[in-house]
């Protein structure tokens, strides 16, 4: 797996927690450098951590479906990306607490963290069979989360509501396209 396939999963995988950041963002009256260093560590720390675990998960089973690699990633991913469509779609925002503590809370921020890596994590099932450097991959994964999250917060603060469910669809439709990308390398190289 090549750096511009890495760099483009990074930020499909980003969009979520960049969607998030972009909410957070609208509803505070400012941006302060407390919530830009929240909101990186928090979703660029476990968009990192979360394919280090799902990583150890697909080292072991990856020897025992070699075989069907292509089809697991590209059916790992169409799904992220399909589940991500059609959540932007269909589910409509609710308005944000409006307190600091209930926007940058330990207790908020670890469980929006959490929530938004999910799909990193089934990602990271897939890095080993993709024969993915391991170190530049999950580098990569969450400092490209905390950068686009720090965007996404202070670019939720001046544009308001029309950003979040954009990233979503971006960030879907970069993770189908990537696992197409896969799918077709795979079948055309056999």
């Amino acid at each position: 797996m090549k750096f511009g396939a890495i760099l483009a999963l990074s930020v499909g995988l980003a969009m979520d927690a960049a969607a998030v950041s972009a909410a957070r963002g609208m509803a505070v009256p400012a941006v302060r450098p407390r919530h830009a260093l929240l909101v990186a560590l928090f979703f660029g720390g476990f968009q990192a951590l979360m394919p280090v675990v799902g990583w150890v998960i697909g080292a072991r089973i990856g020897p025992l479906v070699e075989a069907w690699d292509h089809w697991i990633a590209f059916v790992l991913l169409g799904a992220i990306g399909a589940k991500m469509l059609w959540e932007a779609r269909g589910s409509k925002e609710k308005a944000p607490p409006r307190s600091e503590a209930e926007l940058f809370g330990l207790r908020i921020m670890l469980a929006l963290a959490v929530a938004t890596s999910i799909d990193a994590l089934a990602v990271g099932i897939t890095l080993p069979m993709l024969e993915a450097p391991f170190a530049l991959s999950v580098t990569t994964i969450g400092v490209t989360t905390a950068v686009l999250c720090v965007a996404g917060l202070v670019l939720g603060r001046r544009a308001g509501a029309m950003l979040g469910k954009r990233l979503d669809v971006a960030g879907g439709l970069i993770l189908i396209g990537l696992g197409v990308k896969i799918l077709v390398e795979h079948l055309g190289a056999g």
